[in-house]
């Protein structure tokens, strides 16, 4: 069963996030007191723990949050992932927009190991239905047959 591993937040853009018991999803702006939330297609990012694993192999000591990611799963092949997926994630709903993203300057974990997961195993979000996530909470994909619109994606 897929969950999340945890859920993390940052006051400012630009620094690792800090793992917290728990966060707010509000619709269609992201995670309440993350400095990230907003308007757009990149409310809320997710990295597996499997990914997180890959760069620990290389030796670095990260862990959860230091990607800037603010939900880390386990169990989900979030990169094969198709942008329009619905996941239910705690009592959140979220519409994935973006599988990785351009990094148009090297992160310090670039620096220390020459690679960087995020950039093509990170997904981002937009909140369809907010609600409290927390670590160990449940994380399923939800069918279209589920009658949730699909068409709510923005460009």
């Amino acid at each position: 069963m897929a969950q999340v591993v945890a859920v993390s937040v940052s006051e400012r853009k630009g620094e690792r996030k800090h793992p917290v018991a728990e966060v707010v999803l509000q619709e269609d702006h992201g995670i309440v007191g993350d400095a990230h939330a907003g308007p757009g297609d990149r409310q809320v990012s997710l990295l597996a723990s499997e990914s997180i694993d890959k760069m620990r192999c290389l030796g670095l000591e990260v862990s959860s949050g230091d990607f800037a990611e603010n939900i880390t799963t386990e169990g989900l092949d979030l990169p094969g992932l198709q942008v329009g997926t619905l996941l239910q994630v705690g009592e959140a709903l979220l519409q994935v927009t973006r599988i990785g993203k351009e990094c148009h300057a090297r992160c310090a974990i670039y620096y220390q190991a020459g690679d960087c997961v995020m950039p093509r195993e990170g997904i981002f979000a937009r909140v369809l239905a907010g609600g409290v996530v927390r670590p160990s909470d449940p994380l399923t994909v939800v069918p279209p047959s589920a009658g949730y619109p699909l068409n709510t994606l923005t460009e």
